[in-house]
Formats: C-alpha cells, sequence, structure tokens
C-alpha cells in the first residue's frame, strides 16, 4: 500500500521515498535524441561536400563512417552534461522530453537514408 507522507515523499511498506526531480532522466532522454540527429547530420554533411567528408575520415580504412560516429557520440555525451547540469534540480516530465527525444531521433534517423542523404550530393559528383 503506498501512502502519501505530508512531505510530498512516498511510503511503501515501512521505507520512505524521497521525490527526486525527473530532470536529470529527461536530459539523458532528451540527448540521446541529439546525438541520433548529430549522427545524421554528419552523414548529410559528409554527402554534400567533400571538405566534410576529407574531415570525417579519421581512420582511412573507415573511412568518414569513423568521424560521423566519434563526432555524434560527443555530441552526445556533451549535450548529456550540458543538460543533466541545467536541468539536475528541475521537475521535468518525461513523457515530454520522450516525444521532443523521439522527433530528434526521427530526424537523425532519416539523415542516415541513402535516399535522403544522397538528395544533397553535389550534381555530377
Amino acid at each position: 500500500m503506498t501512502l502519501k507522507a505530508e512531505t510530498g515523499d512516498q511510503v511503501t511498506e515501512g521505507i520512505t521515498y524521497e521525490d527526486k526531480p525527473e530532470g536529470p532522466i529527461a536530459a539523458a532522454i532528451i540527448a540521446g535524441g541529439i546525438g541520433a540527429l548529430a549522427l545524421g547530420f554528419f552523414t548529410v554533411l559528409a554527402e554534400a561536400s567533400k571538405g566534410a567528408k576529407d574531415a570525417l575520415n579519421l581512420y582511412d580504412p573507415g573511412g568518414p563512417l569513423a568521424g560521423k560516429t566519434v563526432f555524434a557520440v560527443v555530441i552526445w555525451l556533451l549535450s548529456w552534461g550540458v543538460l543533466h547540469f541545467i536541468y539536475r534540480d528541475k521537475p521535468l516530465e518525461t513523457r515530454k522530453a520522450l516525444v521532443v527525444a523521439l522527433v530528434l531521433m526521427g530526424l537523425g534517423v532519416l539523415g542516415t537514408f541513402p535516399i535522403f542523404f544522397q538528395a544533397f550530393a553535389p550534381a555530377g559528383g
């Protein structure tokens, strides 16, 4: 049986659970969406620009895929850290964060589909 204590904490079977803000959870969820969007962005960028494609080639056997994934992971981790710092004590709704993350992930996945990113390829190349 769950009871509400006067402090807003939950009490279950004699154990008190402190209410904590969901900001850090929302930050992690949104950061995942930002990382997926970054991967889609770098995929389109590598197709659209020869210079960007060459810059993303961090490891010759892997080609520009190495740079796309490394930079996407760096952006994901940085965004997670920044968002965690911003939202650490905020009572955000996880459901809204999930919707934002799913939209960002959808856009990121779209950027990795060949029929999409090839539309940004320079003419004749």
